[in-house]
């Protein structure tokens, strides 16, 4: 793809960026080749490795970031899923293995590394079954490291088995972490649908189909979408689509522009631009303001759901027509802690874990950063990631649950994690349980759409 730097100058420059910023440069590499039958050889390998692509890594970043004085907000590594090389493991050495991901991080300078995780959409081995035993005590005794289990796909059905594994694990590491408002909880992702090019955490990781190194981009802008709707004044919706569509394709090249240059100083290919708009719990850089500034009185209300599946389908048609390389999940995620407009609808009782379930099924991602009481069971849990796969399934899109059961805490109280996590105010759940259902356990069968060959 061919850029006018004269092109990347008017997208610098325009009023309307007053809030945007590349959200992450995510370096992933490839741990394949770092398998030792000794655990201390392996754990070696794996720190060698990591420090030799990544120790450079924020400095490029920077760099790059002073070049076209656009805001490079996090510089973040995504690794092979664990389970995948390290099956022979147990559950006791994956987290040996969480420790040193977690020192290669802390050494290089990033926030977070991600790739903790397996794929067990269809089935279990013997090292994702141990891996998935480690998570909670992994996530306790580390920082930086996120974990994310894909437990299913359009192609394969939903193992509902591992459904429930998930909903212990979550339950157990928000009783670990509970002095930290649970926040192990916010290090990990169940998906459905997952991605091998992500560069979002906690999700993130780095595909088996992905080459040794490669540079992803996940851009952001929900400010400059907004500036763009409230300047665009009273008009219909086919020309509020073209006013998003517009200001997403500048914003789609210049961080593309970016993570290309960053790129090339690593020496290494350039892999996709994620096209998603995130938010920040900053004021004026919020999905949910959008949506209000589209027409809503408040997030929540009826044609919320319309709205953003407008603005999703606006966002990924211009990020299409500016890049060749579009990945990752792309679209509009809507984390409460991490969105001011969605915390607000959340604290006023506006907006209901249901109407954002149904919010899930046109946007990117799903239940995302979402505060439940602590008492809430693993059976309800279990029932909201099922509900959550099965949009994912029908849909054949992306769909995940980063939920924190706040132990201690009920409705009416709120998790505050600060900086990037936000504020998370407890939603209200509904005490029914579908338990029976979720123990019967095996697999939904993948659906007809499915049968695509």
């Amino acid at each position: 793809m061919q850029y006018e730097f004269e092109e990347i100058l008017e997208t610098i420059k325009m009023t309307e960026l007053e809030h945007f910023d590349i959200r992450t440069v995510t370096l992933g590499i490839s741990l394949r080749d770092c398998v030792d039958r000794n655990l201390d050889v392996t754990k070696q390998l794996i720190y060698d490795k990591i420090i030799k692509y990544g120790r450079k890594h924020t400095q490029f970043a920077k760099e790059v970031e002073s070049q076209f004085g656009v805001s490079i907000a996090n510089r973040r590594v995504s690794v092979t899923p664990i389970a995948i090389p390290f099956d022979k493991f147990k559950a006791e050495e994956f987290i040996e293995i969480a420790k040193i991901l977690d020192k290669a991080a802390e050494e290089i300078g990033i926030d977070y590394i991600a790739g903790y995780s397996a794929l067990v959409q269809k089935g279990f081995t013997t090292g994702d079954l141990e891996l998935i035993k480690s998570i909670p005590q992994a996530l306790a005794q580390t920082k930086r490291v996120c974990s994310s289990v894909n437990i299913g796909s359009t192609k394969a059905g939903i193992n509902m088995d591992a459904v429930m594994m998930m909903a212990k694990a979550i339950k157990e590491t928000a009783l670990l972490t509970k002095d930290q408002d649970s926040i192990g909880c916010a290090k990990l992702v169940v998906f459905c649908n997952a991605v091998e090019d992500n560069p979002f955490v906690a999700g993130a990781f780095h595909g088996v189909t992905e080459p040794e190194a490669v540079l992803n981009v996940g851009i952001s802008g929900p400010g400059v979408v907004l500036d763009a709707i409230k300047e665009a004044g009273n008009v219909d919706l086919q020309q509020l689509s073209e006013v998003i569509k517009k200001v997403i394709f500048k914003i789609t090249r210049a961080g593309e522009l970016m993570a290309r240059k960053v790129a090339e100083k690593h020496g290494i290919p350039f892999g996709i631009v994620d096209i998603s708009l995130a938010p920040t719990p900053a004021e004026g850089d919020s999905i949910g303001d959008i949506l209000k500034a589209m027409g809503l009185e408040d997030v929540g209300a009826p044609g919320t759901t319309a709205a953003l599946a407008m603005l999703n389908d606006s966002v990924k048609k211009a990020g299409l027509m500016a890049s060749t390389s579009v990945g990752g999940m792309s679209g509009a995620f809507i984390p409460v802690s991490e969105d001011q407009g969605m915390i607000s609808a959340a604290e006023k009782g506006n907006l209901s874990l249901e109407k954002l379930e149904a919010m899930t099924s046109v946007c990117s991602v799903g239940l995302d950063m979402v505060a439940v009481p602590g008492d809430t069971t693993a059976e309800i849990i279990a029932g909201i990631i099922a509900d959550e796969s099965a949009i994912g399934l029908i849909n054949d899109k992306t769909t995940a649950v980063r939920i924190i059961p706040a132990y201690g805490k009920g409705v009416g109280e709120n998790v505050d994690y600060g900086g990037l996590l936000g504020l998370a105010p407890i939603m209200d759940v509904r005490k029914i349980s579908g338990g029976v259902f979720i123990g019967r356990g095996g697999r939904i069968p993948a659906p007809t759409r499915s049968l695509t060959n």
